[in-house]
């Protein structure tokens, strides 16, 4: 999957096998890197003759692959799928991190496929399985995953070549060549390790929530922490430091300040456990701190995300390094940015906004690096201090404001409804157009609490108005359960 190095392992694999005696030839499958899926590399090997030339596939053929690698764990499945791994033969080599397919991201809600399913599969697929994370490995020896894994089919035996001979096919290689070979030794040991049984990948990674710390160092920061301790139960702090970790970041310590106001609200509500409060500052913090263009720019320029890019990319101190961005912004964007009155002043021109419309909404390549759009994006993030007064935060909040007021409302009489109520934000992410149609599904399923409200099951309902809404990205499927609670409703009247 493109920027893992799979090339450059392909190539050391080639070079190790003409350097020890044998003809071998690589070819690949092309993918668009994560869009439309992994470029597959196929090496064929055999033993040099004197008295004859080798005849070698350009492409593999299910049930006679020796040794499968896969750069991370659903593409291994995949390549069970399609017949390439057998028990008979097979050596199944693969890291068992995630890195998501666009399949699995573009899903509103939670589209990532299942891991255990693959390593279920292994235990009938493969003759043998080695399998361990392999990225983290790499990027703690600073280099590509590549590296582990050539080191992982060093140490599994499934070559007849020895160790050295892996490792001068690196030497001869050139480039990064001491990172390289210290991930390849890490994947070495692993693999070579016998004791050792193959991972069990998770479906997700685990989620941190940060302990609340005595003291920041910075005084309104440290009142911050104050009010958590003083105003809200133990069991509360730590969703909420987190939620005021970010909103600190997004806007300010003020703003995070109005976050507590709200939380407040719902403790009269709550009982030991505080699920309600807790939802409440999971759900709230996410929605206060929406992706806009100040944050957009803000987060393009930071100095963390070049330094990852480099790490990504296993650039060397010497090598510069530009990243090049698509930013398509339209006039709804601008007009949300600008000063509420303004903002408004110029939507309610249509031919004016057509107009300008035309001047702002077209695609731009932004590269970040040079100071002609870092520049731009630096003081765009700069603005963010104006942010209160935008058109787009004040339509944010008053948005707010009523989904907050609808799960307090239900509180006193179903806590489990207004829990439900508060889930729902989840609909509302991303930005741009993926926004608005979470918006709309939104709306929809609020639209649906009042004729719910008071039945006993009016939580369950607006669980699955939600869980249908996360995976129905035309809305179809929404507008058809809300037909039938509709129906219900009726019927029951009746």
């Amino acid at each position: 999957m493109g920027g893992q190095g799979g090339g450059v392992l392909a190539d050391w694999i080639v070079a190790l096998a003409e350097a020890n005696g044998h003809v071998a030839q690589s070819t690949s499958v092309p993918g668009v890197a994560q869009r439309t899926g992994a470029t597959i590399y196929y090496v064929e090997m055999i033993r040099a003759r004197p008295d004859a030339r080798p005849v070698l596939a350009l492409s593999p053929v299910p049930g006679d692959v020796d040794v499968v690698l896969a750069a991370e764990w659903m593409e291994g499945g995949r390549a069970m799928l399609r017949g390439f791994v057998t028990p008979e033969k097979t050596t199944f080599i693969a890291s068992t991190h995630r890195s998501f397919a666009v399949g699995e991201k573009e899903k509103p809600g939670d589209g990532i496929g299942d891991p255990a399913v693959v390593s279920e599969a292994t235990g009938v697929a493969a003759r043998r399985t080695i399998a361990f994370d392999m990225a983290t490995l790499a990027e703690k020896n600073g280099s590509v995953i590549s590296a582990a894994m050539f080191g992982a089919l060093a140490g599994s035996g499934a070559l007849p070549f020895p160790r050295e001979a892996f490792e001068q096919a690196i030497r001869a290689g050139g480039v990064g060549v001491e990172a390289s070979l210290r991930a390849f030794a890490a994947g070495f040991g692993r693999a070579a390790d016998t004791r050792s049984a193959p991972e069990q990948p998770l479906r997700t990674p685990p989620k941190r929530i940060p302990d609340l710390p005595p003291q920041t160092g910075h005084a309104e920061l440290d009142r911050l922490l104050g009010r958590i301790r003083s105003e809200f139960p133990g069991e509360t702090h730590g969703m909420i430091y987190a939620g005021v970790q970010r909103l600190v970041e997004w806007q300010d310590a003020a703003y995070a300040h109005g976050y507590l106001d709200r939380l407040k609200d719902f403790l009269p509500f709550d009982r030991p456990g505080f699920a309600l409060t807790v939802e409440a500052a999971r759900q709230l913090a996410v929605a206060l701190a929406y992706d806009d263009v100040f944050r957009v720019a803000d987060l393009k320029i930071r100095a963390s995300r070049f330094d990852r890019v480099r790490r990504e990319v296993a650039a060397r101190p010497d090598q510069i390094v530009y990243t090049t961005e698509f930013m398509h912004p339209r006039m709804e964007e601008v007009c949300g940015s600008l000063p509420a009155r303004l903002g408004a002043a110029i939507e309610a021109r249509p031919g004016l906004h057509k107009a300008l419309d035309r001047l702002v909404n077209r695609g731009r390549r932004v590269r970040t690096g040079t100071v002609g759009w870092f520049l731009p994006l630096y003081l765009l993030a700069g603005l963010k201090r104006f942010r209160p007064s935008s058109l787009r935060h004040g339509r944010e909040m008053a948005h707010v404001d009523a989904w907050m007021t609808l799960a307090l409302g239900h509180a006193a009489a179903d806590r489990a409804l207004a829990i439900e109520i508060l889930k729902c934000r989840r609909l509302v992410k991303g930005y741009s157009d993926t926004h608005s149609r979470g918006t709309s599904k939104f709306d929809r399923v609020m639209g649906a609490v009042p004729k719910l409200a008071g039945r006993e099951d009016a939580a369950d309902w607006v669980r699955r108005l939600r869980d249908v809404a996360l995976i129905d990205e035309t809305g179809d499927r929404l507008h058809g359960a809300l037909k039938t609670i509709d129906s219900m409703l009726t019927d029951g009247a009746a």
